[in-house]
Protein backbone atom coordinates (compact mmCIF):
# COMPACT_ATOMS: atom_id res chain seq x y z
CA UNK A 1 0.00 0.00 0.00
CA UNK A 2 0.74 3.53 -0.07
CA UNK A 3 2.54 5.27 3.02
CA UNK A 4 0.07 8.54 2.49
CA UNK A 5 -3.22 6.13 2.37
CA UNK A 6 -5.69 7.04 4.93
CA UNK A 7 -9.12 8.00 5.70
CA UNK A 8 -8.80 11.63 4.97
CA UNK A 9 -6.75 10.94 1.67
CA UNK A 10 -9.54 8.64 0.14
CA UNK A 11 -11.91 11.01 1.01
CA UNK A 12 -10.18 13.98 -1.18
CA UNK A 13 -9.39 11.38 -3.57
CA UNK A 14 -13.68 10.43 -4.02
CA UNK A 15 -13.89 14.34 -3.68
CA UNK A 16 -12.03 15.03 -7.12
CA UNK A 17 -13.07 11.87 -8.32
CA UNK A 18 -16.80 13.45 -8.24
CA UNK A 19 -16.17 16.71 -10.22
CA UNK A 20 -17.40 16.90 -13.34
CA UNK A 21 -15.92 19.09 -15.65
CA UNK A 22 -12.85 21.85 -15.31
CA UNK A 23 -15.18 24.66 -13.78
CA UNK A 24 -15.55 22.38 -10.98
CA UNK A 25 -12.00 21.57 -10.91
CA UNK A 26 -11.05 25.33 -10.96
CA UNK A 27 -13.75 26.26 -8.09
CA UNK A 28 -12.31 22.93 -5.69
CA UNK A 29 -8.49 23.40 -6.06
CA UNK A 30 -8.72 27.28 -5.58
CA UNK A 31 -10.05 26.85 -2.18
CA UNK A 32 -8.35 23.15 -1.21
CA UNK A 33 -4.74 24.43 -2.46
CA UNK A 34 -2.98 27.67 -2.73
CA UNK A 35 -2.11 28.95 -6.70
CA UNK A 36 1.82 28.07 -5.97
CA UNK A 37 0.16 24.41 -4.71
CA UNK A 38 -2.03 24.33 -8.04
CA UNK A 39 0.80 25.67 -10.44
CA UNK A 40 3.73 23.27 -9.17
CA UNK A 41 1.34 20.08 -9.67
CA UNK A 42 0.61 21.52 -13.53
CA UNK A 43 4.22 21.70 -13.74
CA UNK A 44 5.41 18.54 -12.77
CA UNK A 45 2.38 17.08 -15.22
CA UNK A 46 3.48 19.45 -17.82
CA UNK A 47 7.36 18.07 -16.87
CA UNK A 48 6.31 14.46 -17.24
CA UNK A 49 4.05 14.92 -21.05
CA UNK A 50 7.61 16.74 -21.99
CA UNK A 51 9.69 13.88 -20.91
CA UNK A 52 7.56 11.30 -22.45
CA UNK A 53 8.33 13.58 -25.82
CA UNK A 54 11.86 12.69 -25.44
CA UNK A 55 12.54 17.13 -24.62
CA UNK A 56 15.67 16.97 -22.88
CA UNK A 57 15.97 18.40 -19.60
CA UNK A 58 17.58 21.77 -20.25
CA UNK A 59 14.68 22.26 -22.95
CA UNK A 60 12.21 21.61 -20.55
CA UNK A 61 13.71 23.87 -17.73
CA UNK A 62 14.06 26.53 -19.99
CA UNK A 63 10.39 26.42 -21.32
CA UNK A 64 8.43 25.50 -18.38
CA UNK A 65 10.95 26.90 -15.76
CA UNK A 66 11.22 23.96 -13.50
CA UNK A 67 14.62 23.48 -11.59
CA UNK A 68 17.01 20.13 -12.93
CA UNK A 69 16.27 18.35 -9.64
CA UNK A 70 12.45 18.44 -10.42
CA UNK A 71 13.03 17.66 -13.70
CA UNK A 72 14.80 14.15 -12.62
CA UNK A 73 12.59 13.64 -9.74
CA UNK A 74 9.42 13.20 -12.16
CA UNK A 75 11.29 11.03 -14.58
CA UNK A 76 12.62 9.18 -11.54
CA UNK A 77 8.65 8.50 -10.84
CA UNK A 78 7.53 8.29 -14.47
CA UNK A 79 10.07 5.67 -15.22
CA UNK A 80 10.37 3.65 -11.70
CA UNK A 81 6.94 4.99 -9.41
CA UNK A 82 3.84 3.75 -9.37
CA UNK A 83 2.59 4.27 -12.51
CA UNK A 84 0.27 7.51 -12.49
CA UNK A 85 1.94 9.51 -14.80
CA UNK A 86 2.47 6.31 -17.19
CA UNK A 87 -1.67 6.39 -16.74
CA UNK A 88 -2.84 9.48 -17.02
CA UNK A 89 -0.04 10.29 -19.81
CA UNK A 90 -1.24 7.20 -21.46
CA UNK A 91 -4.99 8.11 -21.32
CA UNK A 92 -4.60 11.49 -22.21
CA UNK A 93 -2.98 10.62 -25.34
CA UNK A 94 -5.34 7.91 -26.23
CA UNK A 95 -8.24 10.71 -26.16
CA UNK A 96 -6.22 13.26 -28.21
CA UNK A 97 -6.37 10.55 -31.05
Amino acid sequence: MYNFQSESVDRLFDAILCLEDRDECYRFFDDICTIAEIRDMAQRLETAFLIDEGISYQKISDRIGVSTATISRVSKCLNYGSGGYRSVIDRMKEEQS
